[in-house]
């Protein structure tokens, strides 16, 4: 039996932070400029403005990551959540140029950086407390991307995980597979 080979802290949530960002961005290329627009209610955001938060958090939190607080006195937060893209390709840019902001940070880090204190409006927390608590941020997020798309698109999304119905038939081939070929972090080949 073969087994991947374990990473450190760093790597590990760099292919994480990956995974979600490849997940975000399958769901969205199901979309149309009209339907990344949409908001389900008045309460609701739509998938472009959870991007322009999303985008904005990146930029904020890692732009002088370890040296400057991560809520930057040039974000405006609030307008996050009110002004939305013109359309989708706007949208992606700002998604993209967010990802960069991040890791272009982190990619750099060291193991020995992982106990440094940073500030996020002011209050301390190591750079591994840091990774974790944007890992959960964006892995939610991301995650009302995905539902959103599903309630968008209906029957007609291409399903980013097990198809409903369909444990049984996953389950027999990863089974049926040796142990330990890939990480669920991977592209299949």
């Amino acid at each position: 039996m073969s087994s991947p080979e374990k990473g450190n802290f760093l790597d590990s949530s760099l292919k994480l932070f990956r995974y979600y960002k490849s997940l975000g961005e399958k769901a969205i290329a199901q979309l149309s400029d009209e339907e990344v627009l949409r908001k389900p209610n008045n309460e609701s955001n739509s998938i472009a403005l959870i991007v322009r938060h999303l985008s904005g958090n990146m930029m904020s939190r890692f732009t002088d990551f370890l040296t400057t607080d991560g809520e930057k006195p040039w974000r405006d937060r609030e307008s996050e959540f009110d002004v939305a893209y013109s359309d989708k390709t706007a949208m992606m840019a700002a998604w993209e140029k967010g990802w960069a902001c991040f890791f272009e940070a982190v990619e750099p880090l060291k193991e020995s950086d992982l106990q440094t204190i940073i500030y996020v409006r002011n209050e301390g927390q190591t750079v591994t407390d840091a990774l974790l608590r944007q890992l959960a941020h964006y892995a939610s997020h991301i995650g009302q991307i995905i539902y959103q798309a599903k309630i968008l698109k209906g029957e007609s999304f291409t399903t980013l995980s097990i198809p409903k119905g369909g444990s049984a038939e996953f389950n027999k081939g990863k089974f049926g597979q040796e142990m330990g070929q890939r990480l669920f972090t991977e592209e299949k080949k």
